[in-house]
């Protein structure tokens, strides 16, 4: 090849395909009236509209006040509830309305620790059974355990989480609240997953067994290359496990970002009173500190708020926000939120701010121009 002829164009690798997709997923619960014909007379708005997608070795931290439906999205995900509206893709295979036979190659790949081990495991078997219910359920399958023994296997397993192999022939409550917990990881982990979802796996702990477990399955892991859906209230919590935070709020994903760059410069008020409610440990701090108050409760799910559900709290509502659904926008650094008064972002991020491809359908199709402009005599901090 000459000096003068130009160099072939190198090959760019293609970016690797998410580990979990969701797209427009609606959740729907039907109100039933009736004593002899059930009549569906109205419906709860558990999901509306959620997008998110999750890499490989990722962590997602899921944040809400209860009742927001971050619980209802994980199941929704596991296939524990049905979507009634919407995609979800894992490993490039859409598992929306996969059957049972289907689904059996997932659920090795995709399992679920729920936020009660109390409730979760059961009563009346012994941790060795419950822990090795999996590993006899593939091989019924065709399956076998790493090492062809189901007991070796549950030993193995519960020395992993912490806990001691001899403790196999205990019940459920013979063990503290947070080794019942362990013992709902290592039934997790028994079928090898790539994708584990935690329904506050740490809510009913104690402060001091929470960082145990939080440690635990950060070493689970690196060890081995987990991804998880970590889904809590606890903001505190959340920021040390995540690698991205999604803020839900009345069904609908209000912001998303990389962690630290959400607790550092919130966008959306919702956002910003969550991170409020979190104490400073030193008084004084936490007194003199300006706080995003929010008063009211959550409306009804049943019959949301037309536009922005949050502008019946927020302290920055406009008209506006009642016409007008504000749909995901994207600001520098990853970081999306769906407001039509942000907080903290300057006049040019606003200006240089696109609809991201995660927004909800239709959300803000025609924005008025009257839109990202503050709310009464409410400054937009920049």
């Amino acid at each position: 090849m000459s000096a003068a002829e130009p160099r072939p164009a190198e090959a760019t690798a293609p970016a690797p395909a998410p580990l979990l997709e969701v797209e427009h997923l609606v959740v729907h619960f039907p109100i039933k009236r009736g004593v002899l014909f059930d009549r569906t007379v109205g419906h709860v708005h558990a999901v509306s509209d959620v997008s998110l997608t999750l890499a490989e070795g990722e962590t997602l931290g899921i944040v809400g006040e209860s009742g927001c439906g971050k619980t209802t999205l994980a199941r929704a995900i596991a296939r524990l509830v049905d979507a009634t509206e919407g995609t979800i893709r894992f490993r490039g295979d859409d598992i929306t309305t996969a059957g049972r036979r289907a689904l059996q190659p997932v659920r090795r790949e995709l399992q679920m620790v729920f936020q009660d081990p109390q409730a979760s495991l059961n009563p009346r078997k012994r941790v060795g059974q419950i822990v090795g219910a999996p590993l006899r359920l593939q091989q019924r399958h065709g399956s076998r355990p790493p090492n062809g023994d189901v007991g070796v296997r549950v030993r193995e397993l519960l020395e992993r989480v912490g806990l001691h192999p001899e403790h196999v022939g205990r019940f459920p409550h013979e063990f503290s609240g947070g080794q019942r917990q362990r013992i709902g990881i290592a039934r997790a982990l028994a079928t090898d997953p790539r994708l584990i979802l935690l329904d506050e796996p740490v809510s009913a702990l104690d402060v001091s067994i929470q960082a145990q477990v939080v440690n635990l399955l950060d070493d689970l892991q690196d060890d081995m290359h987990l991804s998880y859906v970590f889904v809590a209230h606890d903001l505190s919590v959340v920021r040390h496990v995540s690698n991205r935070i999604a803020v839900m709020y009345l069904g609908k994903i209000v912001e998303s970002s990389p962690a630290e760059e959400l607790y550092v410069k919130p966008i959306h008020p919702y956002t910003a009173a969550l991170l409020d409610a979190i104490p400073i440990p030193d008084p004084k701090e936490n007194r003199a500190r300006e706080r995003h108050v929010v008063g009211g409760e959550p409306p009804n799910p049943i019959d949301p708020p037309s536009g922005c559900r949050f502008r019946t709290r927020c302290p920055r509502a406009s008209e506006l926000c009642a016409r007008v659904e504000p749909p995901l926008a994207v600001y520098p650094g990853g970081h999306l939120a769906a407001c039509h008064h942000p907080l903290n972002v300057s006049a040019a991020e606003i200006a240089t701010a696109t609809r991201s491809p995660l927004s909800p359908a239709g959300a803000g199709e025609e924005l008025p121009s009257d839109v990202h402009e503050p709310a009464g005599d409410a400054p937009v901090a920049g």
